[in-house]
């Protein structure tokens, strides 16, 4: 079982710290660099670990928070429900305690569409969201992965919940399914995310994710209100579908609209310095080196 000591193989002058929010949980998180704050949020049943191949560039010019979001890594786990609101209602917390100003916010699938929520919510201190494949769409438990090389996998969740068997392999062969180039994918990042799981509680928190699908859907109603500037960006090869995306397009104010080529759900593991890229020029203006 892991207790987040992989983040020191990839980032070993900066050991990760804790932040306790109102709600009972604590924050792990990992902060470095110089600049404006840049905060990046992962993805599901994955951890701040899943921007490793970023994080060494960006904090060159950013002063970087990469979250473990509530009930992943190695943050609280706690028996409540893990809806888009807990999520949105942690990371604008956290923003706040750490007084955070002209934030760029961004992040990947269910990170992405928390960089928009939070965004509605915080338009003080967020001066620029950047939404990576947001997954804020589908049409029944776990829609979107459902659409994946692997999908069906996903079903085995919406029969036996909370008591899902989730052997290495399998969570692997999930992982990859979301990737456009699975050899891309580190082997020990991989283990790492497989040893992380199994903590205790770890999958009550992937199946309560799962579960409340329909939150992250209900969650679009505040687009319309956002007034960040937005920078939306999706995979050529994302599960969204071309209606999925123009719905997203069409609830935000004129957004930015970008399109990562030969990438799959994980653009930031398939195309890690076209991302980074993207976030350099639509970001807070950098720290000059």
């Amino acid at each position: 079982m892991s207790t987040g000591e992989y983040s020191a193989v990839w980032n070993k002058a900066d050991p990760p710290r804790t932040l306790p929010l109102s709600n009972g949980f604590s924050i792990r998180y990992l902060q470095t660099g110089e600049g404006p704050p840049l905060v990046l949020l992962h993805t599901i049943r994955t951890q701040l670990d899943y921007f490793e191949k970023l994080v060494p560039v960006l904090k060159k010019h950013y002063q970087v928070f990469a979250l473990d979001l509530p009930g992943h890594g190695q943050s609280t786990i706690l028996p409540v429900e893990y809806t888009e609101k807990l999520f949105r209602d942690s990371v604008a917390e956290f923003i706040t305690r750490l007084d955070l100003h002209d934030v760029t916010l961004a992040g990947e699938s269910i990170g992405g569409a928390l960089a928009l929520t939070v965004s509605s919510e915080l338009p003080n201190r967020v001066s620029h969201a950047i939404a990576l494949n947001p997954y804020d769409y589908g049409d029944r438990f776990g829609g979107g992965i459902r659409n994946s090389r692997s999908g069906w996998i996903i079903g085995l969740f919406d029969v036996f919940g909370a008591y899902t068997i989730e052997p290495e392999f399998l969570l692997n062969t999930v992982l990859k399914g979301g990737s456009q180039n699975p050899d891309y994918l580190q082997p020990e990042l991989l283990h790492e995310f497989y040893r992380t799981g199994l903590r205790p509680g770890y999958r009550r928190v992937e199946y309560s994710v799962f579960k409340n699908w329909q939150s992250w859907i209900e969650a679009r109603q505040v687009y319309p209100r956002i007034a960040t500037p937005v920078t939306l960006v999706y995979s050529d090869n994302d599960w969204s579908s071309p209606e999925d995306r123009e719905q997203t397009r069409r609830a935000l104010r004129n957004p930015e609209v970008l399109t990562i080529r030969d990438a799959g759900h994980f653009g930031s593991l398939d195309q890690p310095d076209e991302v980074v890229n993207i976030i350099l020029s639509r970001g807070a203006k950098p720290a000059r080196n």
